[in-house]
């Protein structure tokens, strides 16, 4: 019963998110109720999916064929990194002169959000919905997947900065979250549905901090240039990383 709620509310957030966004005045009303409904067709139909297919038969018969594929005796640790490749490329391409969509204080501001609020989705999920990983572990951890959700979230943001200026670099983190989420069911750490949703609510927090970041702008660093603040996220602790950048003589 708990699956068939948050399917339903995930439908009404969506309209909820939906009727404030348009109360912007700063994009024309119909022009912004388009692009924010755009914006929410991936997203939410990620979600809706994986709400839908979670403890199927055609999942459980999935997770097989992963695993006659793969072996059922398949490991590997690389998804604990993979998932923070777009991060890494969104800085070394800042610090390469990249032009990027945002300022630095912008792009931080942006991710450490994103990062925070999906965790706080994704966490929170897991402790109201209790569900068994593939591999008999009885955390009840399961869905969604937090690997997903953050490798999708760092996705989103290295494609909203280089978008219009790089866009085989934008795209490439998805490849890298992709990744993410494939190794944990080849892991058998999680379901297919686990990663649909996790991917959906990274995708889907990301694109609404983005859409609202032209109202909520605020940068007290706009004019400093040789300064970057990186987010560290570890488990249930977040900081940052502060990178100064000196010039060459």
């Amino acid at each position: 019963m708990r699956i068939r709620e948050l399917f339903l509310a995930t439908i009404l957030l969506s309209f909820t998110i939906s009727a404030i966004a348009q109360t912007d005045t700063i994009i024309s009303k119909s022009r912004q109720k388009k692009d924010f409904l755009k914006i929410c067709i991936l997203p939410v139909s990620l979600i809706a999916g994986g709400i839908l297919i979670s403890n199927s038969n055609f999942e459980k018969s999935f997770q097989e064929d992963v695993g006659n594929v793969v072996g059922n005796d398949f490991s590997t640790t690389v998804d604990n990194y993979t998932r923070y490749v777009p991060i890494v490329e969104l800085y070394a391409a800042d610090v390469m002169g990249v032009k990027a969509k945002n300022h630095w204080f912008d792009q931080a501001k942006n991710l450490t959000l994103s990062i925070v609020i999906t965790d706080f989705i994704t966490f929170k999920l897991k402790n109201h919905i209790y569900k068994t990983r593939p591999n008999g572990s009885s955390d009840g951890q399961s869905f969604p997947s937090a690997h997903t959700s953050s490798a999708f979230t760092n996705a989103t943001i290295l494609f909203e900065e280089f978008k219009g200026t790089s866009p085989l670099l934008a795209y490439s983190g998805y490849v890298f979250a992709t990744t993410t989420g494939g190794l944990r069911i080849m892991n058998n750490a999680h379901w297919l549905s686990d990663v649909l949703v996790g991917a959906g609510i990274g995708i889907l927090v990301t694109e609404v901090i983005y859409f609202f970041d032209p109202i909520i702008k605020w940068n007290p660093f706009e004019k400093t240039k040789n300064v970057t603040l990186i987010p560290e996220v570890d488990n249930d602790q977040y900081g940052f990383y502060l990178c100064i950048r000196l010039k060459s003589f």
